[in-house]
């Protein structure tokens, strides 16, 4: 692309665009955004040729890769076949053929599959399932939802009810669901209050509470926050002594983001409803899916009024869920989970060492995603991190930050070499920004 052509895209950009998580005013001033026209494997490509590692995996949906050709091929095979078609008393193979590939690698008793466009809307439907289950299955005082603090859902103002980001939930404040927040146990010194804390809420309220949602053992928007396992197998063991629901979260966490499939199988745990979106379709379509328990779906039979009303024009589009099948062959064939080990590995040697940096609070890191804290005040507006975030660009690394949390999320099968590149690149930018 010339340099006029990019210019114009961004003139046009800033003119019309409303962008997400963006103060406009600041953007249309001081913001020179680069201008992406293709991707391939773990890199985006500028307008001027330039290629950049991409550290977020586009929002951590590019589990397998930008441009992966099976998933390319499996989305152009199906638009010459059908692109569309209302799942309102239809069928077709892509919806079938993957529901059922799903409910083969969901954690036990996942037997049902509801799809939607995106991973709030996941979530939405976990929510919704649980409201209606209880009020017309003899509970409907059950109306009130437990969560973690700092958690984040999604954006619909359902799950903005769930989330413990103040700075998405305070526009809404007056209008959310009512929740109750529990602090996640970030190490074995924190276990017990928390534990403590989850245990005397769900007691106090189980005649209220229809289900405990989590995001899986990985807080993402709070900054990349890792929490004890143990909090997800109390949350089991309490949601089964007083018979409510768990909806694990793994919008983010799934698709072998911490190591294995599933987060919640760091916990040895299974959900009544787990929600995916994000790697579900390696970032080529937006789509995702609430899966339930038996229990749950045959809650929703018999009389008409019974049944679940609700819905999205692209529920199961065919075109989305022949990709999110595709997903699942490429992690089979090319054996995704396994061959990220030694690649996760790198990440934890790396954070580890960067831990002794000056500017570097603290470290951590869970499978393939990497994380530091800055010095300093922290919050999702805090700044130094964007400083890291520029030097990252100058070097070739698109590196978008959480406040002052730098992290890295990267495709499961990102290249070695790629891999030490963005780690020496993040290295090299903390030092570099916190100098400053």
């Amino acid at each position: 692309m010339s340099e006029d052509s990019s210019r114009r895209i961004v003139e046009l950009d800033k003119r019309y665009v409303w962008h997400p998580y963006t103060e406009m005013s600041h953007y249309r001033k001081s913001v020179d955004p680069l201008v992406i026209v293709e991707a391939s494997g773990s890199r985006l490509i500028g307008a001027d040729g330039r290629s950049y590692i991409d550290a977020n995996a586009s929002w951590w949906t590019s589990a397998v890769g930008h441009n992966h050709p099976r998933l390319v091929a499996a989305l152009r095979r199906q638009s010459e076949a059908l692109c569309h078609a209302a799942l309102g008393g239809i069928a077709h193979p892509p919806a079938s053929e993957l529901a059922e590939a799903l409910c083969g690698v969901a954690p036990n008793g996942l037997s049902h599959v509801f799809y939607s466009d995106n991973g709030s809307t996941s979530i939405e439907v976990a929510m919704k399932l649980s409201l209606q289950y209880w009020a017309q299955n003899g509970r409907p005082q059950r109306t009130r939802f437990v969560a973690l603090e700092e958690g984040y859902h999604g954006d619909t103002i359902g799950t903005t009810a769930l989330g413990g980001v103040e700075v998405f939930r305070k526009p809404f404040s007056e209008v959310l669901l009512d929740c109750f927040y529990v602090p996640p146990a970030r190490d074995v010194s924190q276990l017990a209050r928390c534990l403590e804390e989850l245990q005397t809420v769900i007691d106090r309220n189980t005649n209220t509470i229809a289900g405990v949602v989590f995001e899986s053992m990985v807080q993402g928007a709070a900054g990349m926050r890792i929490y004890d396992p143990a909090m997800l197998r109390a949350a089991r063991e309490l949601c089964n002594r007083h018979d409510i629901f768990l909806i694990c979260d793994e919008v983010f966490t799934g698709y072998g983001r911490t190591g294995p499939m599933w987060a919640c199988e760091h916990a040895g745990i299974a959900p009544d409803l787990l929600c995916i979106s994000k790697a579900f379709t390696g970032g080529v379509m937006p789509m995702a899916a609430t899966l339930a328990t038996d229990r749950i779906f045959d809650g929703f039979l018999g009389d008409t009024d019974r049944a679940f009303y609700y819905g999205h024009t692209f529920c199961g589009n065919p075109l989305g869920a022949a990709v999110a099948l595709e997903v699942l062959n490429v992690f089979d064939d090319e054996n995704i989970l396994d061959r990220a080990k030694p690649k996760a590995e790198q990440i934890a040697c790396a954070f580890e060492e960067m831990e002794a940096l000056p500017g570097v609070a603290a470290t951590r890191s869970i499978g393939m995603i990497g994380a530091l804290d800055l010095i300093g005040d922290g919050g999702y507006l805090a700044e130094l991190g964007w400083r890291v975030y520029s030097e990252a660009q100058r070097r070739g690394v698109y590196l978008r930050p959480i406040g002052n949390v730098v992290y890295v999320v990267p495709s499961l099968n990102i290249p070695d070499e790629d891999l030490s590149e963005l780690l020496t690149v993040v290295r090299e930018s903390v030092a570099s920004a916190t100098e400053a």
